[in-house]
């Protein structure tokens, strides 16, 4: 006799006993780009790709165009001999050849390898090196910078790609590459399982480290941001990514935007506040994404221009670092809607994205405003949990704990790193590093990385939460909280700010509105006036650099 226990579920062996009298009839098909490829040349064949030239023109083609373009790239690749599995080096910026590679590289059956153009030349060589590239498609804008390191790689062949189209003395052309390929021949036959994209950690925390991506996993990911309660676009929308690139992918942007259709919208090389604007109002851009610093300067240009510009119903993502309440109002009042993603690169980008909820819809915007700074709620297939001391934490919104994931799109290891084995748990979950709650709808919150919390007499300091209210001070255009080792305590807050041109507040005034809503022990307790906060590859706050700026004895 068959028993079910509370949970309706067949007691003893028999409920793992296979029955083998039924099977699934569902095809097989393979989760690959080639399919999100395929599909962009001939569903969606007319909508555009369009991209910022230097001049400040824009060149436009269609999506059957750049389907015929990665094809012809792939076919390339595979007549100089790059085998199934092997790199090929990207140092490019946001535009229509480098998605051409987001495409070509895996369909011939290779790997792209997205290089951080903001890392040090010794920096991009390691990871070079890391990859094994056997081909670079490099910008002539950044030809300069890695010249003095090519000398270090004996077989790398080079391909130059310029957006005024003019060729390079003595480097091979991108554009002859892909007119040497056919787009008749069929893409390479991949498994979904087989790598596709290859990136490297920002290094914050030591050498980068490699991260591999599969077919599968890209696709997966590309499903759940394109999601309603994701990133939310589709065929009828504009999509304008501004994060870079080489970023994680551009947060995955190019992928989903490429497998729902949308007019995609690239703004070429070191595109400044009015180029993003005149880009929004020109190609009636409906959704963008981008650090909180881009939108920062976004809204300041608007504030110094004030009715030249008009981006209202804008959609934007912002990330890499959190957003401020600050911001997100700022935003509103320019009829902007911000949205946060929050993910790392060992997740493949977004992991969680902060949309109100259908409760919260019906709060007021002040309270949607105080839970849009949160993380966000984790996409479809991102399993998530909250630990601290080996124990799990309930979902109430105030335990804190270690952020860990587990999923179809976060890695499993790194590349060439087996030292690096203590980031995943023993039941397969990732250590984020990140330090935060998770609330009974799901909402994330992130208080700091672990490095970045600052520990006071045996009790945390989150820098966001004391950033965010300096930054609701008019004067206030940039702050950054870190820890300065104490004596007694271990360590105590240091803000360092940055003020807008003109403006006169004073420490006294600035430490007064920390005061005023925060506990004494946890005001800083002294506050320095800085020229501006130094970034890191990826445009998040460099608090190491800061530390090592103000430690004690320094100045």
């Amino acid at each position: 006799m068959t028993v079910a226990n509370s949970e309706g579920r067949r007691s003893g062996s028999e409920a793992n006993s296979p029955d083998a009298s039924l099977t699934a009839t569902t095809m097989d098909f393979a989760l690959t780009l080639n399919h999100v490829l395929e599909r962009a040349g001939t569903v969606h064949a007319c909508s555009e790709i369009v991209t910022r030239l230097p001049d400040g023109g824009r060149f436009r083609y269609s999506y059957r165009d750049f389907h015929r373009r990665a094809l012809r790239l792939a076919d390339a690749l595979r007549r100089l001999g790059l085998k199934r599995g092997q790199r090929v080096g990207s140092l490019l910026w946001n535009h229509y050849a480098h998605l051409e590679a987001y495409f070509g590289v895996p369909a011939s059956g290779g790997v792209l390898h997205t290089i951080n153009l903001r890392l040090h030349p010794d920096e991009i060589a390691y990871t070079m090196k890391e990859a094994d590239d056997r081909i670079l498609i490099v910008e002539d804008t950044l030809l300069p910078m890695v010249e003095p390191i090519l000398g270090q790689f004996q077989n790398l062949r080079v391909f130059v790609f310029s957006l005024s189209g003019a060729p390079i003395a003595g480097y091979a052309n991108y554009n002859e590459l892909i007119d040497s390929g056919s787009a008749q021949l069929p893409m390479a036959d991949v498994d979904e399982r087989d790598p596709a994209t290859l990136c490297f950690t920002g290094g914050t925390t030591g050498r980068p480290k490699g991260v591999v991506y599969s077919h599968r996993g890209l696709v997966l990911h590309a499903f759940a941001e394109a999601m309603v309660d994701g990133m939310g676009f589709g065929r009828r929308d504009t999509v304008m990514p501004l994060v870079p690139m080489f970023h994680v992918n551009g947060w995955g942007i190019p992928f989903s935007a490429t497998m729902v259709g949308a007019t995609q919208v690239y703004p070429g090389i070191r595109p400044g506040p009015q180029d993003v604007l005149e880009l929004c109002q020109i190609e009636k851009v409906t959704w963008s994404a981008g650090v909180p610093t881009v939108w920062s300067d976004v809204f300041d240009e608007m504030k110094r221009q004030p009715g030249r510009w008009s981006i209202d119903g804008l959609t934007v993502m912002t990330g890499g670092s959190a957003p401020t309440e600050t911001l997100i109002r700022n935003a509103r009042h320019n009829g902007v809607l911000m949205i946060q993603g929050w993910g790392l690169t060992e997740s493949s980008g977004i992991a969680a994205v902060s949309r109100p909820n259908r409760r919260l819809l019906a709060e007021s915007p002040e309270e949607q405003v105080r839970f849009l700074a949160k993380q966000g709620v984790p996409l479809p297939i991102v399993h998530i949990r909250n630990v601290r001391d080996g124990r799990l934490l309930p979902w109430d919104g105030v335990s804190q704990g270690e952020i860990q994931l587990r999923g179809t799109s976060v890695t499993a290891r790194y590349l060439n790193r087996p030292d690096a084995g203590d980031r995943w748990t023993e039941d397969g979950f990732f250590r984020t590093g990140d330090i935060g709650t998770i609330d009974a709808e799901g909402y994330v919150k992130v208080l700091d990385r672990t490095e970045d919390l600052i520990k006071s007499g045996g009790e945390w300091i989150s820098p966001l939460d004391l950033e965010s209210v300096l930054l609701e001070h008019p004067d206030v255009r940039e702050c950054a909280l870190i820890a300065i080792p104490h004596e007694r305590w271990g360590e105590r807050p240091l803000a360092v700010v940055v003020l807008h041109e003109g403006s006169t507040a004073k420490r006294e005034d600035l430490l007064a509105l920390l005061g005023s809503r925060f506990a004494k022990w946890q005001v800083p307790d002294d506050l320095k006036f800085v020229a501006e906060i130094p970034k890191t590859s990826v445009g998040k706050v460099s608090r190491v650099t800061l530390r090592q700026q103000f430690r004690p004895g320094k100045e």
